[in-house]
C-alpha cells in the first residue's frame, strides 16, 4: 500500500497510509503522523475540529506520485485528550486517480465484506 503526504498550503505537514476506506463513498481515512510543519497549524486545526477547514488548503499526495484530486481533506486532532495517535487525516469524495486503482485494497475488502 501506498504512502500518501499531507500537506496545507503547500507546506508538508505530515503523512498517513489512509489504511481504511469506504469505497462507494469515494473515502479513504487512517492514522495520521505529524511532521515538523504540522506544530505551525496543530492548535487551529484543533479549534476547528468538526469545521469547516478549507481554509488550510488540504492537500494530499502520493508519496514519489501525483496529487489525488478531492472533493476535501480534513484531519481530526484529538491528540491532546487521547494521545498522539489520535489524528486521523480523511480524503473525501476522490476524483482521480481513481479510487480503485489508489485504493485497490479498499475496493477488494468492501467485495468480500458486501459481496459486489
Amino acid at each position: 500500500m501506498p504512502r500518501f503526504e499531507a500537506f496545507s498550503n503547500g507546506q508538508h505537514i505530515g503523512w498517513s497510509d489512509l489504511e481504511l476506506g469506504d469505497p462507494p463513498m469515494g473515502v479513504a481515512f487512517g492514522v495520521f503522523v505529524p511532521a515538523p510543519g504540522y506544530s505551525i497549524i496543530q492548535e487551529q486545526v484543533r479549534a476547528f475540529a468538526q469545521r469547516d477547514q478549507r481554509h488550510f488548503n488540504f492537500t494530499v499526495r502520493i508519496v514519489g506520485g501525483e496529487a489525488i484530486r478531492a472533493a476535501g481533506v480534513c484531519i481530526a486532532d484529538y491528540s491532546f485528550d487521547c494521545g498522539k495517535d489520535a489524528i486521523e487525516l480523511s480524503v473525501l469524495g476522490i476524483e482521480y486517480p481513481p479510487y480503485g486503482d489508489v485504493f485497490p485494497e479498499h475496493v477488494a475488502a468492501y467485495k468480500q465484506q458486501w459481496g459486489g
